[in-house]
């Protein structure tokens, strides 16, 4: 009797461990279908892009921000001493080539010119008399005595003073026609040697000032550089008399050709960052041709010192070339390869040979033809914002920006 209960308790006791095992089975299947139904929701499917081979103009650039600054800038000083009779101009004013700036009491330069005058009349006369005593030293001369003559001479050594005397005296004759002709050619006047505008005043009516002072400061309005900040990754690519562009932040539709004036030899260094300061300088606006200009430039415009600028330095440049995607370039073991689908649908995986590239684009040089498509790297429908602004990544081959025209 007891055995049959004991049989019937484990019984009872399997059946219930096996409805359990089967709750626990069912669950984890259900686990996993739902698992694999959202993950199948929240990953988006992936997508083939195909690009085409194309021919184009392909530019390599380095850009960076910079200010504009006027490049040709002349302190304008007085020629003499005196004291300041009038400044004809104020900061701000336009001023024309040959245009009276400011003017010196003539008083003083007057009595100056007077003095060197005398003082040359006096050198010639210096130098006449000492040519006369050298003369009557180097006279023989003869003396009657007693019926009989007596021949003299003048001491060697006295003719050698003599001839000294002479060399000094034409030697101040000539600095004393030097120093008349200087205050002769120098001008009491400040004349403009270029149209322009003046940017500083320096002294006003009535001062007194010495030879040199400065009187005014003259800037020539047609003419702007910016100074920018190269990195020791890119300095090797930058050449004096480099092709550059500069485009005002504050004027993005207008661009204006520069060049490559000055690259700095020593480095700029902060918080450990090496840099070099490179310089360009923009063409005249009347140098420009108009067609250069993606819009026409008011009659009235000007650029103004101190304009925010983004300087694109032109390190490179290829035109009428093959231009595949960088997104379509895979790199192995040193080898650059692109996938080809041919018109029928089969892919190929070929390798190439490139040449530059942008941030963008890359030069084929052999291993493509135009017209044939290459397959982008795979991205998801939910392409990122940057991507789909077409914003510029960082870093790249050449280290620098470029574009496709």
């Amino acid at each position: 009797m007891k055995m049959k209960i004991l049989n019937g308790i484990k019984t009872l006791m399997k059946k219930k461990i096996s409805k359990i095992l089967l709750a626990v089975v069912l669950c984890g299947v259900a686990a996993v279908l739902v698992g694999g139904a959202l993950k199948s929701d929240s990953e988006p499917a992936l997508e083939t892009r195909l690009a085409t081979v194309e021919r184009g103009d392909l530019t390599v650039d380095i850009t960076a921000a910079g200010n504009l600054a006027l490049s040709v800038e002349e302190d304008l000083a007085f020629e003499i001493a005196g004291a300041v009779e009038e400044i004809m101009v104020e900061e701000g004013d336009s001023v024309e080539e040959g245009q009276l700036l400011a003017t010196l009491d003539t008083a003083e330069w007057d009595e100056e010119l007077s003095a060197l005058e005398r003082g040359l009349l006096q050198a010639e006369i210096n130098l006449d008399n000492a040519k006369l005593s050298l003369e009557n030293a180097e006279e023989e001369t003869t003396t009657t005595f007693t019926g009989g003559i007596w021949g003299t001479t003048t001491d060697p050594k006295e003719i050698d003073i003599k001839e000294l005397e002479v060399e000094m005296a034409e030697l101040r004759l000539t600095d004393a026609q030097k120093a008349l002709d200087e205050a002769r050619d120098a001008s009491p006047e400040i004349i403009a040697p270029f149209a322009g505008f003046i940017t500083k005043v320096y002294v006003e009516g009535g001062d007194e000032v010495l030879k040199g002072t400065l009187a005014v400061q003259l800037a020539d309005p047609s003419k702007f550089e910016a100074d920018i900040l190269v990195s020791e990754m890119d300095i090797f690519q930058v050449k004096l008399g480099g092709e550059a562009m500069v485009q005002a932040d504050a004027m993005r539709e207008l661009s204006f050709p520069a060049e490559v004036t000055h690259i700095a030899p020593t480095a700029t260094i902060q918080s450990g960052v090496v840099n070099y300061e490179v310089k360009v300088e923009l063409q005249p606006l009347e140098a420009v041709q108009q067609e250069q200009m993606p819009t026409t430039i008011p009659e009235d415009f000007q650029l103004r010192e101190g304009l925010t600028v983004t300087v694109s330095i032109v390190v490179a440049q290829r035109n009428d070339v093959l231009l595949v995607p960088n997104g379509a370039i895979t790199t192995q073991a040193w080898q650059i390869y692109v996938q080809v689908m041919s018109p029928d649908g089969v892919i190929e995986e070929r390798s190439i040979t490139t040449g530059i590239r942008n941030w963008q684009y890359t030069e084929v040089t052999d291993g493509l033809s135009e017209g044939e498509k290459v397959i982008m790297a795979q991205e998801t429908t939910s392409t990122s914002t940057a991507s789909q602004q077409g914003q510029r990544p960082s870093g790249g081959f050449m280290q620098g920006m470029g574009h496709i025209d």
